[in-house]
C-alpha cells in the first residue's frame, strides 16, 4: 500500500473513533511522529504534566483491564506471543 492509500485509510479510521481518550492518544504519537527529535522543552514537559493531572482530575483516566479496548487486537496478541 502506498503512503496516500495509507493516510486516506487512516483518515477514514479516525473518522470513526468516538472515544475521546483514544483520540488524544492518537494525537500525541502523531505529534511525537512529528517532530524531528524524540525531546521536548521542560516547559512543554510541564504544559503536557498538567493537562494530564488536568484530566486525572475531571475522571478522564482509564485503570489496567478497562483500557485493553485502546489497544488494536493484532497488537494485544502480539505482545501475548512475545511476552508470554
Amino acid at each position: 500500500m502506498d503512503i496516500k492509500a495509507e493516510r486516506s485509510l487512516l483518515i477514514k479510521e479516525i473518522k470513526q473513533v468516538e472515544d475521546i481518550s483514544l483520540l488524544q492518544a492518537i494525537k500525541a504519537v502523531l505529534h511525537y511522529g512529528l517532530k524531528n527529535e524524540g525531546r521536548i522543552s521542560v516547559e512543554q514537559y510541564n504544559r503536557e504534566l498538567d493537562e494530564a493531572e488536568a484530566r486525572v482530575r475531571r475522571g478522564e483516566f482509564c485503570l489496567g483491564q478497562d483500557g485493553l479496548h485502546l489497544i488494536p487486537a493484532g497488537l494485544r496478541l502480539y505482545k501475548r506471543r512475545v511476552c508470554c
